[in-house]
């Protein structure tokens, strides 16, 4: 079974902090993560510091934007991650 995964980004504010964005095509320049975009495997990540391992940033981003993205996809039932799977970052 394939799972569709949402690849996200860090985008710098230019005062040493970043901000993760959703890169829906997967074209945005940069180190990008991989994660299941479900409300659960999000907060997963974001308690476990994950995408600040994965996006090799040295602080915490503000992920608003991610959390807000994915509970609009689980609210409207578009989501195409699936609930089964454990890892919540993919990255190389």
């Amino acid at each position: 079974m394939a799972v569709e995964l949402l690849r996200v980004v860090a985008q710098s504010n230019g005062n040493g902090e970043y901000a993760v964005i959703v890169d829906t095509r997967a074209k945005r320049p940069g180190r990008g993560a991989w994660l299941h975009p479900v409300p659960p495997c999000v907060q997963q990540a974001i308690r476990r510091r994950a995408l600040t391992r994965a996006l090799r940033i040295d602080r915490p981003p503000d992920t608003s934007a991610l959390v807000e993205y994915v509970e609009a996809l689980d609210q409207h039932g578009n989501r195409t991650g699936s609930k089964e799977h454990e890892h919540t970052v993919k990255s190389r």
